[in-house]
């Protein structure tokens, strides 16, 4: 999808089950010449600008800048990362052009203009292939010289009102995510981090890759200043994993008419045998391993893959036949061990789209008692 297409998409959805268009932030994730990395700078800019103007135009209000990433003809520092004044001075061209449309369709209505994020030291989008041990965590000093530099390459290019919408920084705080772990947030470490972002009144962290985070990690987080808790994969990876559970359930509800199952998990794995492009470059290893990747890494690149014709399908088999069939509680309770325990207490039905839905609500639960 376009930045448009997006937006329709997400609209809809508010239509369909009457939510207030106005509760919705639209916001824009890494938007910067990440996707164009084997190609020149010039080029990869000029892609990044075109796109920034895109989310403008779609009216995405919450624009997170990364010019973090190395480009093809970049000279990288002595520890492999790009400068950070080029990576600052990118940002707030990306931002200029940004500006020019919000300005050319709101004017001065400065309550209509965007906000913005802010950081070069980010968690690989998605989370990493890499089995690291030892995160790299953001250094006070390159959090301090982020926030200088950004601003002086604003106000190079006239962009003050912009800068004074720049509402958080983006920094490593050692927590991360690969296909078999999950690295934990650890407080201590970072406090550091803290006391500067304090030194900026307006300005706040912006926690990324907070996916499959503890509950107490999560409310540690938000008690040392973090403002903005981002998540993603672990939500597919919790939707994926209720309908993992109801296939299960269907094998054995249907075990004497295999003929009618919707066999979602083998069709899962052909869609993305089919079309390797969205989990070739993550997934590593041995044939063996690369199949369980497929199916449970806490990556989760199956995200990419439901909206495949003939997956789309097999979910909606998977509905009907479970609704034809009353599912036994001791098949929940055998597959789906929370949401058994809620119908026992009597705060969900035992309807299949509810159980899903419910298993996407226990990752939600953990950031609403963070808050």
């Amino acid at each position: 999808m376009k930045p448009l297409d997006f937006v329709n998409f997400i609209f809809s959805i508010a239509s369909r089950v009457k939510f207030p268009k106005n509760k919705i932030i639209l916001g824009g994730d890494h938007l910067g010449p990440n996707p164009w990395k084997k190609e020149t700078s010039q080029d990869a800019m000029g892609k990044a600008c075109s796109m920034v103007k895109e989310y403008a135009l779609a009216g995405f209000s919450k624009i997170h800048l990364d010019a973090s990433m190395c480009l093809a003809d970049d000279l990288k520092e002595k520890n492999g990362t790009l400068n950070p004044e080029i990576i600052a001075e990118r940002e707030a061209k990306l931002c200029l052009e940004t500006e020019k449309v919000y300005k050319n369709i709101f004017g001065n209505n400065t309550a209509l203009l965007p906000v913005y994020v802010i950081g070069s030291e980010v968690p690989a989008p998605g989370g990493t292939k890499e089995a690291k041990e030892n995160i790299e965590i953001t250094s006070s000093f390159n959090l301090k010289n982020t926030i200088e530099l950004t601003k002086k390459a604003f106000y190079d290019l006239n962009l003050e009102s912009a800068w004074e919408r720049v509402i958080a920084v983006v920094v490593n705080l050692g927590i991360e995510f690969n296909n078999k772990k999950v690295f934990e947030y650890n407080r201590e470490s970072v406090q550091g981090l803290f006391s500067i972002i304090k030194q900026y009144p307006h300005l706040a962290i912006e926690a990324h890759s907070t996916d499959y985070q503890s509950r107490n990690s999560l409310r540690n987080m938000v008690k040392d200043g973090v403002a903005i808790l981002k998540v993603g994969p672990a939500l597919t990876f919790a939707f994926r994993e209720a309908l993992f559970a109801l296939c299960c359930i269907e094998k054995e509800l249907f075990f004497n008419a295999p003929e009618v199952q919707s066999n979602l998990i083998e069709v899962m794995e052909e869609a993305m045998l089919e079309n390797p492009k969205y989990w070739v470059d993550y997934y590593e290893g041995t044939d063996k391993e690369k199949r369980l990747m497929r199916k449970y890494s806490f990556l989760d690149r199956s995200r990419y893959y439901w909206n495949v014709p003939k997956v789309k399908k097999a979910v909606e088999i998977l509905f009907e036949n479970l609704k034809k069939k009353k599912i036994p509680l001791t098949l929940i309770s055998q597959f789906m061990p929370i949401q058994y325990q809620k119908i026992r207490d009597g705060i969900i039905k035992d309807d299949p789209k509810e159980l899903v839905r419910d298993n996407i609500v226990n990752v939600l639960d953990k950031y609403y008692s963070a808050i």
